[in-house]
């Protein structure tokens, strides 16, 4: 069917159409008459379609009401009366993307999938959510995942405690100082706005909100008045804007906008507004401060573009002028910059961290000054062109790590929730790309430096300031629960008694057959067959053994160099990490490393050095670490894939030890806030070094092993730098040699040749007696588990064992019990009833059984559900539908399609790891097979391994301490 414009179907009129060359495909923008619901339409050829819808959010306080209804609105709705719908979709469909996300200003639901009654599927369940939840009857729904109160404690203690999913992740999230920081500067940027506010909420604040407000707050928003809705791919249009018509729109239009206006979201009129301090309980070496730049508004799409390409060139790197003249002068560790978008006024934001003495006094001269001097002649355009030409790279590849729907949808909000006129105002960069290179060379890079920075009106800072008390904003809560304990009598006592009992009950409660009937279920005999995998192969007949790809790139090469670390001795590990940290980053015998900088910009699409590990299944002690040289550019660029990284990787100079020590301190900070904000990562990889060989060296090279060595490397810098540039030189010599090399391409035939022309073969091999010495020690389980205490208000736990020591094989089964393990059971018992954030059982095909919690108030209660797991397992009897739906959505997940530098990396590790590309297939059919009584049999081994009580945690510090667990505790960043 043709969408032409004025033409109006199944209650839509089309209001424009172009063409979109951006996504290879066109554009349509269509308004529902009845409910004034608008709609973008993007076509294209991609089967991975999509959906969202998006309301308008802003927010009038700190009580994250939006952040909540977020969650809330997906647990349960008229059409679909079951108590977790969202979790029932993850079970059972074949999405791509399926999730939620609370904006400062907006809330959006998209969805994805391949198939396309799937799709519709999604839909229709996203849709009842949002319009018709069942939190209008169900005040349980806001008490759990919003907040409510409980005993805590021994019984009898007459403690209270606050409790629920979001009040426990953002208790997560603003542990993190540069959170906190965001949130100071942006309320004192804009003080009359919404954006004053904190949309995920304040655990102070949280509390104070009411069940009505946040019954009211939906009327008031989650309407079609207010709502935009963008579908995209290869789809029947028809079909689609039919469903949405005849199910929800035209039902609907009558509600529209009739339970009173949303909030209001304005222009915020120039403040200029300096020395504002947050006080913070949290570590001195979390001290930072950031200083704000309001940019202009949404409305200025290539000015917004250009800021971006701007703060790339003089920010983005060590050796970007800014901030290569600022670390010079000793403010901090870290200069970072970025544009704080997506937002009615978007703000440059320049942050300094670790901070030095008097750093936040001395940072705003600073900057006027280094970016005086760019502004008045000393901006190099070769710079700006070189940022500019990476940003379009970026643009091309379109790699955003979700499916491009989503991302779009997300993107196309920039504007259009600003500007009804303005839905593909920030998916069009084509034209903006070529109008800043034509004014690259008219001043207008040094005129932007000047209005943002140097002029501008609407200007604030912030710092936040390590203390050992809490302020009285986050006593807030734990002030309002002691006013409630004094007055805590036997009736108070049994009154919040039955209140979670209550909430239990309903947590516990089961769907009923009949609810769980109301929803739209893909059945395993919907299941197509596997998508087809593009081939590749190894060629070992030239100087390096090649992994060729046959995958279409759009003209883009990729061209991966695997360097092994055999060679090297195991406590020799670390310096190949600190290796590639530091490969780039420097000086070679031909370039500065402001020159390497460029040149990567200019002529590269991504360049990157990284440490890794692969294993094989059969043989637990069989490991292959590597040194991993990442390239990948536009096939005119194509030899620049081969000589610019042998350039680096040949004659990078290690003797700038101001430049090195830099950056091991921003890989020393970067860790530190790794173990605070994504603990269970830390904790995951930690728990597997203490029965897997492989997780021996990955904790050498990138775990709390490299870790310690960091330290330890900066404590003794000053007196040690000439050797580590000796070590580092010689480890370089020993490990970048052509027959210590394999090489991983994908790209045209012409494109391989002349990039093998251009010399990725460098001629060197390894010197006499150049020889495998890595000798990896065998794991060893401690006496007692290891808690890392990290400042955060939450914990992250993680329990596992290796599968293989219990001599039980792997199949596709493990993959169907770790979705309902993961969204069952420890979804109900973890975070439902727990109240973190998230929790998840993980089996890889190397032997791993991991257990982990993410943001979770608690310690011995969610390592006693990890340990229950086994037996409900064993115990496992879904319905058939159910049944189905595990099998439908693990197999979605195998065939989700994937971007081609993600595919080839994928098919690289299945050399080194020695797997059969046949062998996805076969566990394909294992999973598309799967019984009950297989996934139930696996029951005894997750029971077994989680017996052994192999645990660590990272997280705070009271919390580990009170808990029962036997733990030895441990100061991480304070040893």
């Amino acid at each position: 069917m043709e969408l032409t414009p004025c033409k109006t179907v199944h209650g839509f009129t089309v209001r424009t159409t172009s063409d979109l060359p951006e996504i290879d495909g066109r554009a349509y923008v269509l308004d529902h008459n009845a409910s004034r619901a608008q709609l973008l339409y993007l076509q294209n050829d991609d089967a991975n379609k999509a959906f969202s819808i998006a309301f308008k959010t802003p927010p009038a306080n700190d009580t994250g009401v939006f952040h909540i209804l977020e969650h809330s609105v997906l647990c349960g709705s008229d059409k679909f009366p079951v108590k977790e719908p969202f979790v029932n979709l993850l079970k059972s469909s074949m999405q791509t993307f399926l999730n939620a996300m609370t904006y400062p200003d907006k809330t959006i639901y998209p969805v994805a999938s391949t198939n396309e009654q799937d799709l519709l599927n999604l839909m229709d369940v996203y849709l009842d959510a949002v319009l018709h939840p069942a939190i209008f009857h169900k005040r349980a729904i806001f008490e759990q995942e919003g907040w409510h109160v409980e005993l805590a404690g021994e019984e009898g203690s007459g403690k209270l405690a606050y409790n629920g999913v979001v009040y426990n992740e953002m208790k997560g999230a603003l542990s993190d100082p540069e959170s906190i920081l965001y949130d100071e500067l942006s309320a004192t940027l804009f003080p009359d706005t919404a954006y004053r506010f904190e949309s995920g909420g304040k655990p102070s604040a949280i509390p104070t909100l009411s069940y009505e407000e946040f019954l009211d707050t939906h009327r008031r928003h989650y309407n079609l008045a207010n709502a935009k809705i963008v579908l995209y791919g290869n789809m029947d249009i028809e079909r689609f804007l039919a469903f949405l018509d005849e199910r929800y729109l035209a039902p609907d239009a009558a509600e529209a906008g009739a339970d009173g206006a949303p909030n209001p979201l304005e222009l915020q009129a120039p403040v200029m507004s300096f020395g504002n301090k947050t006080p913070m309980k949290t570590a001195p070496e979390n001290a930072c401060c950031a200083v704000g730049f309001v940019a202009g508004t949404a409305a200025d799409r290539e000015r917004m573009i250009a800021m971006d390409i701007l703060l790339d060139a003089i920010f983005g790197s060590n050796e970007a002028p800014a901030k290569r003249a600022l670390l010079d002068e000793n403010l901090a560790c870290d200069i970072v910059a970025y544009m704080a978008d997506a937002m009615l006024q978007p703000f440059a934001v320049v942050q300094a961290k670790g901070l030095e003495e008097d750093a936040a006094e001395r940072l705003r001269p600073a900057l006027s000054r280094v970016l005086t001097e760019l502004a008045d002649g000393a901006l190099d355009h070769d710079v700006v062109a070189a940022a500019l030409s990476h940003a379009e790279f970026v643009m091309r590849e379109q790699n955003f790590g979700i499916a491009d729907g989503v991302a779009l949808a997300c993107s196309c909000m920039a504007g259009w929730l600003y500007d009804d006129d303005a839905a593909l105002d920030y998916l069009r960069y084509e034209d903006a790309f070529e109008s800043l290179r034509k004014k690259l060379d008219e001043g207008y890079f040094e005129q932007l430096i000047r209005e943002v920075f140097l002029e501008n009106n609407h200007v604030a800072d912030a710092e936040v300031v390590p203390v050992d008390k809490a302020p009285d904003d986050d006593d807030a809560a734990a002030t309002r629960l002691a006013q409630m304990e004094r007055k805590l009598d036997d009736k108070r006592i049994a009154a919040i008694e039955a209140d979670v009992a209550a909430l239990r009950r309903a947590q516990e409660e089961p769907d009923s057959p009949e609810a769980l009937a109301t929803l739209p279920r893909m059945r395993a005999n919907d299941i197509e067959q596997a998508p087809a995998e593009p081939a590749f192969r190894l060629d070992e007949s030239g100087e390096i053994p090649v992994i060729r790809h046959d995958v279409a790139t759009r003209g883009i090469v990729y061209a991966y160099r695997y360097y092994g670390l055999e060679r090297l001795a195991f406590e020799e590990l670390p310096y190949a990490k600190i290796l590639a940290m530091v490969l780039g980053k420097l000086a070679t015998s031909k370039h500065t490393a402001t020159e390497i900088d460029t040149l990567t910009q200019a002529k590269l699409g991504n360049l990157a050095f990284y440490t890794e590990a692969h294993e094989r299944e059969d043989d637990r002690s069989a490991l292959s670490p590597k040194l991993t040289v990442s390239c990948s550019t536009l096939a005119e660029n194509a030899e620049w894939a081969a000589t610019l990284p042998s350039e680096i990787i040949e004659e990078t100079l290690y003797d700038d030890f101001g430049k090195i020590r830099d950056i091991l301190v921003q890989k020393r900070v970067s860790m530190e806030q790794n173990f605070a904000n994504a603990g269970h990562t830390a904790a995951m990889a930690h728990v597997a070094s203490y029965y897997l060989p492989a997780a021996v060296v990955r904790e050498q090279i990138d775990g709390v092993g490299f870790y310690r060595f960091l330290k330890r490397t900066l404590a003794t810098f000053d007196n040690e730098k000439e050797t580590l540039a000796t070590k580092l030189t010689e480890v370089a010599r020993r490990i970048f040699t052509d027959d210590n090399c394999t090489i991983g391409f994908t790209g045209k035939d012409d494109d391989f040749n002349r990039v093998m022309g251009a010399g990725m073969a460098t001629g060197r091999t390894g010197e006499p007696g150049c020889t495998a010495r890595l000798v990896v020690p065998e794991p060893q389980v401690p006496a007692t588990g290891e808690a890392f205490a990290v400042p955060t208000d939450v914990t992250y736990t993680a329990l596992g064992f290796d599968r293989r020591l219990l001599g039980v094989p792997y199949s596709g089964a493990w993959l169907v019990a770790s979705r309902a393990l993961s969204y069952d059971f420890l979804w109900n018992e973890v975070r439902v009833k727990g109240g973190a954030y998230g929790a998840g059982f993980s089996p890889t095909r190397t032997g791993n059984l991991r257990f982990y919690s993410y943001r979770d108030p608690h310690v011995d209660e969610t390592l006693e559900r990890f340990r229950a797991a086994g037996a409900w397992l064993s115990d496992f009897s879904p319905s058939e539908p159910e049944m189905d739906g595990y099998i439908v959505s693990t197999v979605a997940g195998l065939d989700a399609p994937l971007k081609p530098r993600e595919l080839a990396r994928r098919q690289d590790g299945y050399v080194f790891a020695h797997i059969d590309p046949a062998e996805r297939l076969v566990t394909r059919s294992q999973v598309a097979n799967a019984t009950i009584e297989e996934v139930r049999a696996l029951g005894d081994a997750v029971s077994q391994a989680a017996s052994k009580n192999i645990a660590c945690v990272f997280g705070n510090r009271e919390i580990i301490e009170s808990a029962k667990a036997d733990f030895t505790v441990v100061d991480l960043l304070g040893e």
